[in-house]
């Protein structure tokens, strides 16, 4: 199993090119939950079983849509074409939709997306216990899955898939 550093870095990289992303298409992006946190306070967190445990990775903006940008990295299997999220993570995103009447959506690393109610509809066999982890995920088809484009919108600035 990679080591948390490992895979903090992976974790970051893929969160810094979503915010790209989302920025090239006229977004404004700001980092939220955890990772706003001090070590201290996210290591008595994890330590819970509040719902603040699986806020969300970024807040993003554009003229008056507000939406809450949860980055899935490494969440893909290749072997199923499955993206998969964890069923805590899920519950406590609905109940931030409810109460704060913000979209959540989840971002992987091909940038396919989804929300949590996506997630819940998709035809999926599970949950199922992740290997190691024992916590249970949900499986969505990657078909499934929302397209990056369509969901925030084409470039509007250049980055490096505007470049001809």
């Amino acid at each position: 199993m990679p080591s948390y550093q490992h895979r903090k870095a992976v974790g970051d990289a893929h969160e810094l090119r979503v915010a790209q992303e989302l920025t090239w298409r006229g977004w404004n992006v700001d980092p939220w939950g955890q990772g706003v946190l001090t070590e201290a306070v996210r290591s008595a967190l994890r330590g819970t079983d509040s719902a603040l445990r699986w806020t969300p990775d970024l807040i993003v903006a554009k003229r008056q849509q507000i939406a809450l940008i949860d980055r899935k990295s490494r969440m893909t299997s290749r072997a199923t074409s499955r993206h998969v999220v964890e069923r805590a993570a899920v519950t406590a995103h609905l109940q931030l939709v409810a109460w704060t009447l913000l979209p959540v959506y989840y971002i992987f690393d091909n940038l396919d997306v989804l929300t949590p109610h996506d997630v819940l509809t998709a035809d999926r066999h599970g949950p199922y216990s992740g290997a190691g982890s024992g916590s249970p995920y949900y499986p969505i088809p990657a078909s499934r899955s929302l397209a990056f484009g369509t969901t925030f919108g084409a470039q509007q600035s250049t980055g490096p898939s505007a470049v001809a």
